[in-house]
C-alpha cells in the first residue's frame, strides 16, 4: 500500500514497484541488527521442571537482563540447565521485574546461545520457532546480533531488489537498533502519554549522518526501513542534525509530534494500542492512517511481522 500525505491518496502496488517510488538522490536508511537466539529453554535444576529465560539485553561477562518464566519460581539463586554444560543462575530482580542472570558454558556464553537458543517469534505467532525462521525472520542485511524482534520491514527486501534501488540512483545507509522485548508492549494506559518505553540501544555511523546531511543538502528525500529506523533517527537529530554515535534511547513518537529526520516510512501493518502504530499515525496524519487501515482490512492485507508493507510518502 502507498499513501500519499500530500494528495490524501492511497493506491495498491507490489513491493517490488519500491524502487519507482524512489528519486535519484534519496536515501535509504535501514537497521542492519540481527535477531539473537534469545529464547532459552531448560528446567530448573533441583526440581526438574520447564523454565524459560528470555534474554533482553547483555550486560557484560556473560550477564544479561531477562524475562524468565515461570517468574515467581525462579528467584536469585535459582539455577536453569539450558543443555549439558550450560546454565542460567538467577542473581537479581530488577525494578521492573525483570531479572540479571549469571550464563555460564564450556563452550563459551556465544557459540552455546548460537547453539541451544531459539529464534524469538512475536507472541502472536503461535508456534515453536523452526528451521526456516533462522533465514526468514533476519533481513538481508542483518548484521549486528542483538534483536529480540526482527526490524520486519526490512524483511521484505532482497538482494536484487536493494541492487534495483541502488540503480534508480538511491543510496542506502546503516543504523543499528536492538530491538527490546518493549516492542511487544501495548500502551494499556487511557493516556498515551503514561505508557513507559524500554531503553533500547542504537548506533548511528559517522557515514550515516554525513549522508543524511548530504542528501537534506540536495533536496532529496530520507526514506526510513522500518519504525526502528524512524526510532533511531529521531533520537539523534540536533539542532537540525542527526548525530552520529552510540546511545538508548526511550523515544515515543506518537502524533501531534512531527517527524523531522524522516521524509518517507516504509513499514508493516501493526497491532492496535501499539506505539509501533501510534508512530506511523504520527507520519502520515491520524485521519489518513486509519482510513488506510480500514482500506487494508477490506483488501486483505496481511498483518504483523510476515505480513504485508505499507510506504507513506
Amino acid at each position: 500500500m502507498v499513501v500519499d500525505r500530500a494528495t490524501q491518496s492511497i493506491t495498491h502496488r507490489h513491493f517490488s514497484d519500491l524502487p519507482s517510488l524512489l528519486s535519484t538522490g534519496d536515501l535509504l536508511v535501514v537497521n542492519r541488527s540481527r535477531v539473537v537466539r534469545a529464547r532459552l529453554l531448560g528446567r530448573r535444576v533441583g526440581s526438574g521442571a520447564p523454565a524459560e529465560v528470555f534474554l533482553l539485553a547483555a550486560l557484560g561477562d556473560g550477564r544479561y537482563e531477562a524475562m524468565v518464566s515461570p517468574g515467581g519460581k525462579l528467584k536469585p539463586g535459582r539455577v536453569v540447565e539450558i543443555a549439558p554444560g550450560f546454565t542460567a543462575e538467577i542473581i537479581s530482580v530488577t525494578e521492573r521485574r525483570t531479572r540479571v542472570v549469571q550464563l555460564r558454558a564450556e563452550s563459551g556464553v556465544e557459540a552455546a546461545i548460537e547453539a541451544h537458543g531459539h529464534i524469538p517469534l512475536p507472541p502472536y505467532i503461535a508456534r515453536g520457532d523452526d528451521a526456516a525462521d533462522s533465514d526468514r525472520y533476519q533481513t538481508v542485511y542483518a548484521r549486528e546480533a542483538g534483536s529480540v524482534a526482527a526490524p520486519t520491514a526490512g524483511l521484505h527486501f532482497t538482494p536484487e531488489l536493494l541492487r534495483q534501488c541502488e540503480a534508480r540512483g538511491a543510496r542506502r545507509a546503516d543504523v543499528v537498533l536492538h530491538v527490546g522485548a518493549g516492542t511487544f508492549k501495548p500502551v494499556s494506559a487511557e493516556e498515551p502519554a503514561d505508557h513507559v518505553m524500554h531503553e533500547e540501544r542504537y548506533t548511528i555511523p559517522a557515514a550515516t549522518a554525513a549522508a543524511w546531511r548530504e542528501t537534506r543538502d540536495a533536496g532529496a528525500r530520507v526514506w526510513a526501513v522500518g519504525t526502528t529506523t524512524v526510532r533511531t533517527l529521531e533520537s539523534a537529530i540536533t539542532g537540525g542534525d542527526v548525530t552520529p554515535g552510540d546511545g538508548e534511547t526511550r523515544i515515543f513518537i506518537r502524533p501531534p509530534r512531527q517527524l523531522h529526520a524522516v521524509d518517507a516510512l516504509i513499514t508493516n501493518f501493526h497491532l492496535p494500542r501499539s506505539t509501533l502504530l501510534m508512530l506511523v499515525a504520527a507520519a502520515a496524519g491520524y485521519d489518513l492512517t486509519m482510513r488506510a487501515y480500514r482500506e487494508a482490512i477490506a483488501e486483505g492485507y496481511r498483518f504483523y511481522s510476515y505480513g504485508d508493507a505499507m510506504a507513506i510518502v
